[in-house]
């Protein structure tokens, strides 16, 4: 069978946009192919979909993008939200800025921009000028910074750059002084600091993929380099590999003073072992910390002759310990701050103190100690919200951090670490009154009996009457927690009735790893069951009722999403994957996707593994003639994180399951990846596009 071929790129046919939608798909040929898992066949129609850079496959994009943009050309109100949305964004946006050398730095954007401009000032009172502007890397946008990183001695920066949302990065080096580039440059650069060492820096990379092959083949032999300013990539230095096990990253950091050289290794997306380097002394061996991978360890800065060190040894929440390299036997660690029943997040060393951030319930609420542990006061923060910032030098007593919440636009303040005094810094100037909308926190209970919390937010006026158009949003993973955030793009959503909220279930890191660890492998149903409750809470309370529930989640949220629509179809009536790790049984095979298994395990480590993942996997459990919600698979044709070919192959057996009555399209961005680094520009065309998807199929007819 040749695919290049064997499908119909089809005239596009709908009467009218609505719940009966009529839309003629393209006919994905399929593949014969059967996989056997121990004693199970599993059909694979669509493998060749996995051919990412095949013409079969691009000739099927395109043919999926058209029907997509013919339908959503159709939606009366499409275009206005747009516009609507382009003017809501259409704002300066400043980052936290940070201290460097005696220099202050901070990023900015215009408006529209389409990526931020990194700018410096001797002073917060002079003028500000342009350091670097990325938006002259590329005419599109599509070229965005992913890492910035100083040297000490203030000669240079560094700064990695990432090309239509691929995580392949490559390197550059300025020369601070005169401004100019430097003829460095550094490629295939993945999952890399830059740590910089006098005149040079380690950073992390793999050897050269396959040409063709760059953005789905397995990622293997992960190495650390050191580079010397001037010197070409061929001469630089490998400083770490590990030849036995191809299926490991690892990570090199250097303590502000530059006396000690940081070695992570990790295995998967949890747990990592630890090494130490004295960069004083030449001919020093590295000194194992951590040989193993059950726990995490982050090391925070060298203080008075001491590594600090934020774990979740012996501490489910994290607990920060000090370790003696001359006498580092597990033993002789000394707890600096203990756990107690909060998650400890990050610990910032500043101002010859040490501030703390911790999660409670979802959201965040900062601490400073003493070098010794003693708690000093607590930072004062608006309201429940996010706060993200506190960077600098040990010495310095000034600092910045960012605070922000579902109706509370970024704020950035001025904290003085002596004095606990902080100040507005720069306020957002978003077109948004925060008075005109509340933002609740509930909890629910789960169907095992947890107790889940939930963020609700809505326009002020809101009846429980359960008829109110509601989007359900959910990640549940990889001990990443879903803490309070604005964002510009939900703003038109709750303007216009609209209901937004936020489930922090399980798998996430909201109470620290035993709640992480309660969603993942064989409890990952939890997960599902967590979400697919607070849905039903939601309906039980009268905020909405299934006919008006949407549901959105992206990468293992794409998951969340594609199980709970598979396992009830009948209790949604939208639903978003977005970037989503779709097929369980292969998603292993591809780019980084082996290091996720602590979270999932895999469909070849047993049978009984196997037949969970099956049980749950998106795309194994459409069944034909089953009515599902209403569907828009989102994904990018770069993204090299989770790879395409598990929204291709979701959306083709979707559409061929599909008995004619509810719509599911996929929209497929071009020169986008995973979703960092998007320019504003496509930002607004997905976030547009998929807005206007969700109001129109909840039978919203809102005035743009």
């Amino acid at each position: 069978m040749n695919p290049f071929f064997s499908f119909i790129i089809p005239l596009f046919l709908m009467t009218a946009c609505n719940s009966s939608d009529k839309i003629n798909y393209p006919a994905t040929a399929q593949d014969n192919i059967v996989e056997k898992y121990f004693e199970t066949d599993v059909a694979e129609p669509y493998r060749w979909l996995e051919n990412d850079t095949a013409a079969a496959t691009e000739a099927w994009v395109a043919a999926q993008n058209e029907v997509t943009y013919n339908y959503l050309d159709q939606i009366p109100f499409r275009a206005g939200l747009k516009k609507h949305l382009t003017d809501l964004m259409n704002y300066p946006k400043y980052s936290s800025p940070f201290k460097k050398n005696g220099k202050y730095y901070f990023f900015k954007n215009d408006g529209l921009q389409n990526q931020s401009v990194l700018y410096t000032m001797a002073t917060l009172d002079a003028e500000p000028e342009v350091l670097l502007d990325p938006n002259k890397l590329s005419t599109d946008g599509t070229v965005a910074l992913s890492r910035i990183s100083f040297s000490n001695n203030g000669k240079y920066l560094a700064y990695s750059i990432a090309r239509s949302g691929s995580d392949w990065n490559e390197i550059y080096i300025m020369n601070l002084v005169t401004r100019e580039l430097l003829p460095d440059l550094i490629k295939w650069v993945k999952f890399s600091g830059i740590a910089w060492q006098g005149d040079g820096f380690y950073y992390s990379a793999y050897d050269a993929p396959v040409a063709g092959k760059e953005f789905s083949n397995k990622n293997e032999y992960h190495k650390i380099y050191f580079h010397q300013v001037g010197d070409n990539q061929t001469a630089d230095q490998l400083v770490f590999e590990n030849k036995k096990y191809p299926l490991r990253n690892c990570g090199a950091g250097v303590t502000e003073d530059e006396k000690y050289l940081i070695i992570t290794e990790t295995e998967t997306t949890s747990g990592n072992s630890l090494h130490i380097k004295d960069l004083t002394k030449p001919k020093a061996s590295y000194l194992t910390l951590e040989a193993g991978f059950e726990k995490d360890y982050s090391v925070v800065d060298h203080v008075n002759g001491k590594i600090y060190v934020l774990t979740n040894w012996k501490a489910s929440n994290q607990q920060l310990m000090e370790i003696d390299p001359k006498n580092s036997a597990r033993e002789n660690w000394k707890t600096i701050i203990p756990e107690n029943n909060n998650v400890l997040e990050n610990v910032s060393v500043l101002g010859g103190k040490l501030i703390a951030e911790y999660l409670q319930d979802a959201a965040n609420h900062a601490y400073t100690f003493d070098l010794s542990g003693k708690q000093l006061y607590e930072v004062q923060l608006p309201t429940l919200g996010t706060i993200s910032g506190f960077s600098g030098n040990k010495d310095d007593n000034e600092t910045f951090y960012t605070f922000t919440s579902f109706t509370f636009p970024p704020t950035i303040y001025r904290f003085d670490v002596a004095t606990n005094q902080a100040e507005v810094f720069k306020r957002a100037e978003v077109q948004f009154n925060p008075e005109d909308f509340v933002s609740e926190q509930v909890f629910y209970t789960s169907k095992d009996g947890t107790k889940v919390p939930m963020f609700i937010t809505y326009k002020k006026g809101m009846k429980k009457n359960g008829k109110n158009p509601l989007m359900l949003y959910g990640y549940g993973g990889f001990n990443i927690s879903v803490n309070p955030s604005f964002s510009v793009s939900r703003i038109p959503f709750i303007e216009q009735g609209g209901i937004y909220v936020v489930a922090n279930i399980r798998g996430g890191g909201e109470y620290g790893e035993a709640w992480h660890k309660a969603g993942t492998k064989m409890l990952k149903q939890n997960v599902f069951d967590d979400f697919i409750t607070a849905a039903e809470f939601l309906i039980s309370e009268k905020y909405t009722s299934s006919k008006k529930l949407a549901i959105h989640g992206g990468s293992n949220g794409g998951l969340l999403v594609g199980a709970c629509m598979t396992q009830r179809p009948d209790l949604f009536a939208v639903a978003i994957p977005e970037v989503g790790v779709l097929d369980m049984l292969r998603y292993h095979k591809f780019t980084i996707g082996w290091a996720w298994a602590t979270d999932y395990g895999t469909s070849e480590e047993s049978k009984e593994m196997f037949d969970y993942l099956i049980a749950y996997s998106p795309l194994h459990n459409v069944k034909q003639g089953v009515k599902y919600p209403a569907t828009m698979v989102l994904t990018g044709d770069h993204d090299d994180r989770v790879v395409p070919a598990h929204s291709f192959k979701f959306a083709a057996t979707l559409q061929a399951a599909n008995t004619g009555n509810y719509t599911s399209l996929i929209r497929i961005d071009t020169k986008a990846g995973h979703g960092a680094g998007k320019p504003i520009a496509k930002i607004i065309d997905a976030h547009s596009d998929m807005w206007a998807f969700v109001m129109y199929k909840l039978g919203m007819k809102p005035k743009f």
